[in-house]
């Protein structure tokens, strides 16, 4: 998608900084509109059609981590930033948890926050932008449309999220092989800290849960190493 075709919704109630990076976003190309407090957020979510949310933590009526429960209720592929004050484990992970693609600890520079929102808009429609590769596989009893984020057994269908199917298809890319720990999350989450390895275990959990109701396929912890997709008898085509 076209940058002037991405409308951000941003969620935060310090009214200077809202305006201001409102005022930086549209300087560069991004239609936004600034909403003071989750609920009124999440009434613009329902009422508008937006391609990417910002959301900031702490908020008044209803706080980010509730405003994201029910975007993702709503739409579970759009991307999602977090700007938060605090920089905790806890409150990173939670968010992580519930479906954000990355998160921002203030004071941020506007820089790094226009890269963070190419970077995760790209890695969420990688399928779309990168036509030319593999996006279809098959794994034991399972199929995955990386292009359509859609992990498929018999009649069950789970939608991924942009770093689940990500993260899914560098397995796929490497059936039976070490994917590299430090790869995955220099690829996917940017940079290889504590917070993103942890973050990276979540999605590891998530897709090892997604993928239990076949016996043939297991995600196994390389210990020292990373991670690696086994598929032991109807191998991956």
């Amino acid at each position: 998608m076209e940058k002037h075709k991405i409308k951000i919704l941003l969620a935060e109630d310090d009214q200077n900084l809202g305006t201001i990076l409102k005022a930086y976003l549209e300087a560069k190309g991004f239609p936004t509109t600034l909403c003071p407090d989750g609920q009124k957020a999440f009434d613009a979510f329902i009422n508008e059609n937006f391609n990417f949310c910002i959301l900031d933590v702490m908020m008044p009526v209803k706080d980010g981590f509730t405003l994201a429960k029910d975007i993702r209720k709503v739409d579970k592929k759009v991307p999602i930033l977090f700007l938060t004050a605090k920089n905790l484990q806890e409150d990173i992970l939670e968010g992580l948890k519930l479906g954000a693609d990355d998160y921002l600890t203030k004071p941020f520079s506007m820089e790094e926050l226009l890269l963070r929102i190419n970077a995760i808009y790209r890695r969420a429609f990688d399928g779309e932008l990168r036509g030319s590769e593999k996006t279809f596989f098959r794994i034991g009893q399972y199929s995955f449309d990386y292009a359509r984020q859609i992990l498929k057994i018999e009649n069950q269908e789970q939608k991924l999220t942009s770093k689940e199917a990500q993260l899914l298809k560098m397995l796929c890319d490497r059936v039976n092989d070490v994917l590299d720990r430090s790869e995955a999350l220099n690829k996917i989450w940017l940079d290889d800290n504590y917070f993103n390895a942890r973050s990276m275990d979540v999605y590891i959990a998530k897709l090892r849960k997604y993928l239990k109701d076949d016996p043939q396929v297991e995600l196994l912890n390389v210990h020292g190493k990373g991670f690696k997709l086994l598929v032991t008898e109807d191998r991956i085509t």
